[in-house]
């Protein structure tokens, strides 16, 4: 039988079982290895209640914590909520980010990069994550 994804769609190489987590969307059960995983940065209050609260702070340089959440999505919430896309069968095999969003290069060097193994990237810079 012939396999769509080299890794068959999960990340456990080597090891015999995985615990199950909970999918934040739907809270259904999916292995962690297989789960969909974004790690969310978030302000704990929103924009004008921040300035509010920095006006009345004491103290000047005062930096409001954020909120740290790791997300987990089951594959069908994560394709539902756009968080992943679907992909064709040749883009299906390149298993580095896209080069637009390698930090530190200028854009001039990531049109076009070579990616290792001779692939050149002509995938469209976007929001995509995946």
């Amino acid at each position: 039988m012939s396999k769509k994804r080299r890794n068959s769609g999960r990340s456990k190489h080597g090891r015999g079982k995985v615990v199950n987590v909970r999918c934040t969307n739907c809270g259904g059960c999916v292995r962690k290895d297989k789960a969909i995983k974004r790690f969310n940065v978030r302000n704990i209050v929103d924009g004008s209640s921040r300035k509010d609260i920095n006006e009345a702070c004491v103290y000047k340089s005062y930096n409001l914590p954020k909120l740290y959440i790791k997300m987990h999505y089951c594959v069908s919430c994560a394709l539902h909520s756009r968080i992943v896309r679907s992909r064709s069968k040749e883009d299906r095999k390149i298993r580095f980010p896209r080069t637009s969003a390698v930090v530190g290069q200028p854009q001039q060097q990531q049109q076009g990069a070579l990616l290792p193994g001779g692939v050149q990237s002509f995938r469209p810079a976007g929001n995509i994550q995946g």
